[in-house]
């Protein structure tokens, strides 16, 4: 077992949390290991249909009585939440970077990220207002409330294994619900984590719950068809994303769905070029390019397409890929050996295609999961690196001559969650970004992401909204009430 150097050596769980108990399952064992070492960090004896069916049950009991808290006191828990994620962020990145692999320094970011959307939503806890509707008579008054759904489903990658988990639960539970969590079988001991700080900070039991099995599609569909499960908010692949909400729609579940990307960063002839291309840089290769909203295409104008590939060629030859617990290292492995597997025959067909790597463009010597940090020229539509979600380290670079190609290139593909821009031309800011078919535009910014914004997108990318006041909807129920008076 490799060792963490964890402070607190409690924060390295490895059985499920069902009702306040940690519960070993039947449902197989699941061996958490470092993409980066291959070695193995932990075993978690899994949980299975039946224990996913108790939580359910036991999150349903427990949601009657959370629901009845005074707003106030879910608030005050959600924030002591907060200050013990915060506390002890530096355990939360250790354990993250060693079963995700990102960098210690990337894995600290996203612990601070995760927990600001613990501390929005316990303020947000306190502003579901409601509303007076004048009556269409004096004898009666029109009132809306809002009420929490119940028992929320949630199901999470990877790749953000922490902020994935409080960009929904952290809602959820000021909202008045209660959750059972399925985080990814890859990424299994951040959650637990939380569960352990959740715990600490008084969240009652059968509150928040973390189910982890080696079956995913065993638990998933448990928390897609049961009748007391009322919402679920899924992250991850279109494909599983289509099937989790036919599934739902037998009990007329609400569903959230935050689904893949294929990201246009777009650089028009009078951008910033060093501007652009740190753009790029934070847009596309954070996380090694495993990111939903990183920029999938780049496209860029004749103009200053040399000088702009030139400055991006030289910045990428300056990463360093290895261990994400190394000093020094800025970019670690992929998850997995088949997901760089993946990644490389796709860099291989475009090159056979016609493509150039300008940089990297193989798989690295360091390890099974390891891609060298890439840049594609001469890259087409037709290839799958424009049409498909790559997900990994690799910028296909696409020379475009007009606005007006600019966009079409951009909406040319079944996703919309995020897309990037740079201009310093004030109408052609609007013009651009009404244009494009996606739930967020960046302007002049390769980061986009934060607590107080509403992520999601359009199209195949999904439905719903994470974060920002619009965060707390999709767990509230409108109901109106109408009163009759003498």
């Amino acid at each position: 077992m490799a060792r963490l150097n964890l402070q607190r050596a409690d924060l390295l769980a490895e059985r499920s949390y069902i009702a306040g108990e940690w519960v070993a399952g039947n449902g197989g064992a699941v061996a958490v290991t470092n993409p980066a070492t291959g070695e193995t960090i932990a075993t978690i004896q899994g949980v299975g249909a039946d224990e996913t069916r108790r939580a359910v049950e036991e999150a349903d009991r427990a949601q009657r009585l959370w629901r009845a808290r005074p707003v106030k006191e879910r608030a005050n828990l959600l924030r002591a939440w907060f200050n013990l994620v915060m506390q002890h962020k530096d355990d939360l990145a250790r354990i993250l970077t060693a079963e995700q692999g990102k960098t210690l320094d990337e894995a600290r970011g996203e612990i601070v990220y995760g927990a600001n959307y613990i501390e929005w939503f316990a303020e947000e806890a306190k502003r579901i207002d409601g509303d007076i509707i004048p009556p269409p008579a004096n004898d009666r008054r029109l009132l809306v409330i809002k009420q929490p759904v119940g028992v929320v489903a949630a199901i999470t990658p990877w790749n953000f294994p922490n902020a994935m988990i409080t960009r929904k639960a952290a809602p959820a539970l000021a909202a008045g619900c209660t959750v059972v969590l399925k985080p990814a079988r890859e990424t299994p001991l951040s959650a637990l984590a939380l569960a352990v700080l959740a715990e600490e900070a008084g969240i009652p039991a059968g509150v928040f719950n973390v189910v982890v099995g080696a079956s995913s599609s065993e638990i998933g569909g448990v928390l897609s068809s049961h009748p007391l499960v009322r919402k679920l908010s899924f992250t991850g692949s279109t494909g599983v994303g289509k099937m989790l909400i036919t599934q739902c729609a037998t009990t007329v579940k609400r569903t959230s769905m935050e689904l893949g990307g294929n990201a246009p960063f777009i650089v028009f002839d009078d951008a910033d070029v060093d501007a652009a291309v740190q753009g790029a840089l934070q847009s596309k290769y954070r996380n090694s390019g495993q990111t939903c909203v990183c920029s999938n295409r780049l496209l860029v104008q004749d103009g200053i397409h040399d000088a702009f590939v030139a400055k991006l060629k030289q910045a990428v030859s300056e990463f360093r890929l290895g261990n994400g617990a190394e000093p020094g290292v800025t970019h670690g492995p992929l998850v997995s050996e088949k997901a760089a597997r993946e990644v490389s025959a796709m860099v291989d067909e475009a090159v056979a295609s016609g493509a150039k790597a300008l940089v990297g463009g193989s798989r690295s010597s360091l390890g099974s999961c390891f891609f060298e940090p890439t840049v594609l020229t001469g890259v087409t539509p037709k290839m799958r690196v424009f049409r498909e979600e790559i997900f990994g380290p690799v910028a296909p670079v696409v020379r475009f001559r007009t606005e007006e190609e600019a966009i079409e290139l951009a909406n040319d593909t079944e996703f919309g969650l995020a897309a990037y821009f740079y201009t310093r031309d004030l109408g052609r800011i609007f013009r651009v970004g009404e244009a494009l078919e996606c739930g967020i535009v960046g302007v002049n910014s390769g980061l986009i992401s934060n607590e107080m914004a509403p992520f999601g997108g359009v199209k195949e990318s999904g439905s719903g909204r994470e974060g920002s006041r619009y965060g707390i909807m999709d767990y509230l129920e409108i109901k109106y009430l109408c009163v009759g008076v003498e």
